[in-house]
Parts: structure tokens; sequence; C-alpha cells
């Protein structure tokens, strides 16, 4: 597949990238995944050294991206929506930083949506999580109580889709419209090699 294969690109991508690194981000370990996380694209090997130096814990998760991400809500009501389903890892050391933040009062933060769901599907009523592998379906909209995120650094998404829908839930849809607007008036670049926003 490496040899001869074209990786699958969001639908706005009309070109097939010359260097396939750029598509990829610093700290991926497994294959398995469609599409590559893209709110990680903005990390460097240089950015996580002061990030660790500010005192961040980073945990990892891994989430293998499905092709059904770039699929639009084409039904009126979103809850007949069939979310494709993604399969995700969480090692026991990694689901321990995350507890610990959560009993010390830190902030769980997650990078990209994809994050988002793989720790919203595995956290209790309280938050805590646990090594866990499995598939997730889990389809996050405005209404949905979060349980473990706190906050979320995400690039700017395709309308209609639920990687909007899912930042509405968070931080709310009037909010996420008008940062949306003001990204538009700004010139932010959206989508995959776009822009990112910090929702606290």
């Amino acid at each position: 597949m490496n040899e001869i294969g074209l990786m699958p690109l969001p639908p706005y991508i009309h070109e097939q990238l010359k260097e396939k690194d750029r598509y990829q981000t610093v700290y991926a370990k497994y294959e398995g995944s469609s599409a590559a996380p893209t709110a990680g694209l903005h990390f460097t090997p240089e950015l996580f050294e002061e990030i660790k130096k500010k005192g961040v814990e980073i945990a990892n998760v891994t989430l293998h991206v499905g092709i059904g991400t770039f699929r639009p809500v084409k039904v009126e009501n979103v809850e007949d929506h069939d979310m494709h389903s993604e399969h995700f890892y969480i090692k026991k050391e990694d689901a321990e930083k995350i507890n610990k933040a959560k009993k010390e009062g830190h902030r769980v933060i997650a990078v990209g949506t994809t994050s988002c769901r793989v720790l919203e599907t595995i956290a209790d009523e309280n938050g805590i999580v646990k090594e866990t592998e499995g598939d997730t379906n889990i389809f996050i909209y405005p209404g949905y109580k979060f349980k473990c995120l706190d906050c979320l650094i995400t690039n700017f998404h395709l309308p209609e889709s639920t990687l909007i829908m899912l930042v509405s839930a968070l931080a709310g849809k009037d909010f996420i419209m008008k940062a949306y607007n003001e990204a538009v008036k700004e010139k932010y670049r959206f989508f995959s090699f776009g822009d990112a926003m910090l929702i606290l």
C-alpha cells in the first residue's frame, strides 16, 4: 500500500502530497489511521520541549482516524446521523497521567477532536479513565455533557460536519459561530493545514 497506494485526503485537498510527512504528526507511532489528527500538525519537537518546561504533562492516546471523519451530516435530525466507528487504545501510564491531572484540579486539554472522542468514550461519570482498547462511535454534539475533557486544541472545521458539532458542544454554538466569523474576517486558514484554536 505504501508503494502504490494514494494517501486518503480530505475532499478539499485536490492534489496528492509530494511529501507524505507533511500530513503526519511528529508523535505518530502506529500505522492504521486513514487520516492525520490535523490539530497535531501544529506541534514540533521544539514546541513539546517548551510545553514540558512549563510543567505540562503529556499523555498519549491512539485513535485510528477513519475516512468517515470527512463525511458531512446530511440528516435533518442530528440524532439520526450514523456515526462512523474508529479504533482506539490508551496505555495504563497515560491513563494515570490524565487521572492525576483530574485529581489535582489541573485541566485536561485534548489535541484534536480524535483525542477528545477517545477520552470521552472511556471516561467514567467522574472523568476517570483506564487502560482500554476498543472502538468508538461516540457522536458529540450540543447538549453533550463532557466528563473528562476541559479544553481542546483544534483546527477550523468544515460546515455541517460532526467536528464542528463537537466544538459547538464544548464551547456553545453561538460562541463558535462568532469565532468562525472572526476567523473568516481575519483570513485565518481553515481545515487540515489551517490555523488552530484553543477552546478553554
